[in-house]
């Protein structure tokens, strides 16, 4: 006899307005903290700013919008939060019996845009240090690939040789497909193939 699952009930409370493309953008990059792992009052708290042992602990308060609606109730936020939902960029999965936040399609096409943006400026930064520490490349390895190829379409469009360096030690750590993108991005920013 299989036990019945006493799920988590939520009811969506979504504000009336619409929200504007700077506070979509913050509200998905902190649900790109959560996706798959946390719901929306966790969301909230991120987006709050809250110091709650659950979010200083899976250190949800190094995400670049932390606080970003500090000055509003989470009642407020996660109306906020609701609207996105509603909106379709973002979306409610139970896993066993609690509710998750998860990406839609179009919530997910937002994010990697301000994700990749974020990367290119890691990138950046590492590229201009006389001495560079590539460590950070190596996270990029496993990532979504659609979202490695629109980080090194922005590298590309930068034209940038400064990147250089930073590309060739990447090419050496990742695999073929991203190999080869590599390489294309080495020539049109004037490096030639990596070997």
């Amino acid at each position: 006899m299989t036990k019945k699952v006493n799920r988590v009930e939520y009811t969506l409370t979504p504000c009336k307005e619409n929200i504007p493309p700077d506070e979509m953008k913050a509200v998905l990059r902190c649900a790109h903290e959560v996706a798959a792992r946390g719901g929306r009052s966790l969301l909230a708290k991120i987006l709050k700013g809250s110091k709650d042992k659950k979010v200083l602990e899976l250190k949800l308060d190094s995400c670049p919008y932390y606080g970003f609606y500090e000055d509003f109730t989470i009642e407020e936020i996660t109306s906020k939060i609701d609207r996105v939902i509603e909106d379709g960029y973002l979306r409610i999965e139970y896993d066993y019996r609690l509710p998750l936040v998860y990406f839609t399609e179009a919530g997910w096409e937002i994010e990697q845009d301000t994700y990749t943006d974020e990367l290119l400026e890691k990138l950046k930064e590492i590229s201009r240090k006389k001495d560079k520490d590539f460590e950070f490349i190596k996270t990029l390895k496993d990532r979504n690939r659609k979202m490695i190829f629109l980080l090194l379409d922005k590298i590309q469009k930068s034209g940038d040789s400064g990147f250089l360096p930073a590309l060739e030690y990447w090419r050496s750590v990742d695999y073929r497909k991203v190999q080869a993108r590599i390489d294309g991005v080495m020539e049109a920013i004037g490096g030639g193939r990596g070997e």
